[in-house]
């Protein structure tokens, strides 16, 4: 295996990671936001009221993304299997 194959990969895997991570933590993040906006106009400081809505909107977000997600793996461990030979070489 040639060094610019394996940097190709690395980035690839990485790209890959970030690719199935970004919606999840934007749905965390933009509930946290909004619920921390609301705290802050209300002036009610509950710390389960940040948790229970980004906890839904997580989930809520997996469950609709997750045929994506495994079909996206999928190719990627396909691609990659077939490289295989030229990771050998």
């Amino acid at each position: 295996m040639n060094p610019e194959f394996a940097v190709e990969l690395l980035r690839t895997m990485i790209f890959q990671a970030l690719l199935l991570a970004a919606p999840v933590l934007l749905a965390a993040m933009t509930v946290g936001l909004a619920v921390s906006l609301f705290q802050a106009v209300t002036t009610i400081h509950e710390h389960t009221l940040t948790f229970v809505p980004k906890a839904l909107a997580v989930v809520g977000v997996l469950l609709l993304l997750l045929p994506w997600m495994v079909r996206s793996l999928v190719d990627f461990t396909t691609a990659v299997i077939e490289k295989l030979p030229q990771m050998t070489l």
